[in-house]
């Protein structure tokens, strides 16, 4: 079965990249393969799974993990200032905090951030091989904070040595050198890159703000493995950042957003090692991850944050019966020192189980559960069913339905900001519930493939911050009921000639269902096209992206449509010049309220393999 011979190739969390099909066409599009879902499974298969390849992260020549996750359909990205500004994703109009962050398998959200969420300003795509985003609750798979998805990160496996170099507007400088070796038993990789950008205003200069805010970012890593035997073998990787970036605040009298002083320095490492071992006929992974984050605003209102996580997992995969399977335990411990000086240690014990049965070779049936035991907040039992019927004639249905868990943050946890005469509400874990249907096509050649997805998101016991204006107490409390109904349109084509195209758009319906309120932050249509060419020796892609206006903290952000060009010229094997031109169209336009963004910019770079 497609299926079991898809699962002896899945990693635990460390997905390997997936081996396209050759067509007989060599213009067909090759069946791309997700392995964020522990079992592998074909995208095409799996409602609200997508993947970003290499090729296409060149093609688009995206530099941060910003700058392309806005291509996929129902990701909102809230990016506070061009360079180095907290950018953070909401997932189907999930908040920022519930959508769990991967690399290499490695869980990298910050604990100590108030909801949790993930910092993407600072992740540079360049040492990375490929992104999988997963939407819908995925708590069956990888526990809490998976409410909104997924998003996992694979590093490159380094053969040679590469360098490139890029120079651009703003003063921004941008260089990367990796070398590695890869054999059958073994392969060992090393890489190094910054990024240095004199940037702009983060707060917007059409409100008189001129101070140009800088980032600096240097990030290392390394990765390796070693085959002992057909049944023994190791591996392991860890990944190192640095970064500064200055900021804009909110100074006196007026506190409105303007040029400040303002800074914030962050370090960040994250890793894990892991043996396999086949015995009693499953395929055993021993494994130990850890990630660590330190970060330091200084402003008018200083404040540090440090927080670590790590984890002890054991999986086994197999296949008996037709039916492929994955089973597993694991022990989460994590820590955090807040603004006040107190430290909070949260632990989770966990049991999780997945399978997949093709009863034909029509149709596949997949399924999830996984049992978490939290140290604070009690036991949860999430699960997920998923099934896709090849209806003929290039047609594939399929549908979803999963269960979703978030346990309160450190900073939710120990009540940091928190106010009050009275002791704390007690909180409970979020829940979600979500649902998901979807149409995919594919032409009989290969050329063409699209995806239709509806789906609905429903959060309760939401945790939310309040403030009461007459004893002036503040704290959180499980208040909050939030749904989503959303529709996902995305296509793929190879239009010959050397040209291909990729389209994508959502429409979101997020609104906080005690209030009636549309959610921040969420446009309710925003969409993308890439148009991509390549000839011999150029390459070429024009990327148009629109969002429209979104409700945001103290207005309306109003809705833009943007620009980007990138190119390449191969000079010969291992040189390549490349190009690119950001807001063609010089548009003015805000991600966030109040916030600018640059107008045209251009870059040149220079890349060599051997």
């Amino acid at each position: 079965m497609r299926s079991l011979l898809l699962a002896t190739a899945a990693a635990v969390f460390l997905p390997v990249c997936a081996h396209a099909q050759t067509p007989d066409d060599p213009d067909a599009l090759p069946e791309v393969v997700v392995t964020a879902t522990r079992l592998a499974a074909i995208v095409g298969d799996t409602p609200g799974a997508r993947v970003i390849d290499r090729s296409v992260i060149d093609q688009r020549g995206a530099v941060f993990a910003a700058d392309i996750l806005t291509d996929v359909p129902g990701l909102s990205v809230v990016r506070s200032g061009a360079f180095g500004g907290v950018a953070q994703v909401r997932m189907r109009g999930a908040s920022p905090g519930k959508t769990l962050v991967l690399v290499d398998g490695v869980p990298v959200n910050d604990p100590a951030e108030v909801n949790g969420a993930f910092d993407f300003s600072g992740l540079e795509l360049s040492d990375i091989e490929r992104i999988e985003v997963l939407s819908g609750p995925q708590s069956s798979l990888w526990g809490s904070d998976a409410i909104g998805g997924v998003i996992a990160f694979t590093t490159r496996d380094l053969d040679g040595v590469a360098l490139e170099a890029e120079a651009g507007s703003f003063g921004t400088v941008r260089g990367r050198a990796a070398a590695g070796v890869s054999a059958d038993r073994y392969g060992f990789g090393a890489w190094v890159s910054r990024f240095d950008t004199d940037g702009i205003s983060a707060a917007d200069e059409a409100d008189g703000n001129t101070e140009a805010d800088g980032f600096r970012s240097t990030t290392a890593g390394a990765r390796g493995r070693y085959l002992f035997s057909q049944a023994v073998s190791v591996d392991g990787s860890i990944r190192w950042t640095e970064s500064e970036a200055d900021l804009d605040g909110y100074p006196a009298p007026a506190f409105v957003l303007a040029d400040t002083d303002d800074t914030q320095e962050s370090e960040q490492w994250s890793g894990f090692g892991r043996l396999r071992l086949d015995a009693f006929g499953l395929s055993h992974q021993f494994s130990l991850s850890a990630s660590d984050i330190a970060r330091e605003t200084v402003s008018a209102f200083s404040s540090a944050f440090e927080a670590d996580r790590q984890i002890l997992r054991w999986q086994a995969d197999g296949a008996a019966g037709g039916v492929a399977f994955v089973v597993g335990a694991e022990r989460e411990e994590t820590e955090g020192s807040l603004s006040t000086g107190l430290t909070e240690d949260l632990g989770t014990s966990s049991a999780f189980a997945t399978a997949r049965i093709e009863p034909s070779s029509r149709l596949s049936l997949s399924g999830a559960l996984r049992f978490d035991e939290t140290d604070d907040f009690g036991s949860k039992t999430t699960g997920r069913v998923s099934a896709a019927f090849d209806v003929g004639g290039g047609v594939t249905l399929s549908a979803a339905y999963g269960t979703g868990f978030k346990a309160p943050s450190i900073s939710q946890a120990v009540c940091d900001f928190c106010f009050s005469s009275q002791p704390f509400p007690v909180l409970r874990p979020e829940r979600a519930e979500g649902y998901e249907a979807a149409v995919g096509w594919a032409s009989a050649d290969g050329r063409i493939e699209g995806r239709l997805t509806a789906y609905r998101l429903e959060v309760e016991d939401q945790i939310t911050y309040v403030f009461d204006p007459v004893t002036f107490d503040s704290y959180y409390v499980n208040v909050a009921e939030t749904a989503t109904d959303g529709v996902e349109l995305e296509g793929r084509a190879r239009l010959g000639g050397g040209f291909d195209l990729g389209l994508a758009w959502a429409w979101t319906d997020a609104r906080d269902e005690t209030t009636g309120a549309r959610l921040l932050r969420v446009p309710e249509q925003a969409g993308s096209a890439t148009l991509g060419w390549t000839g011999e020796r150029l390459s070429a892609a024009l990327t148009v992206r629109g969002e429209s206006e979104q409700d945001d903290a103290g207005g309306v952000r109003e809705a833009f449509v943007t620009a980007n060009l990138n190119g390449a010229l191969a000079l010969t094997d291992q040189v390549s010049l490349t190009a690119r031109i950001e807001n063609l169209a010089d548009e003015r336009y805000q991600q966030v309220l109040g916030y600018g963004e640059p107008g045209r910019s251009g870059y040149l770079g220079i890349r060599l393999r051997y």
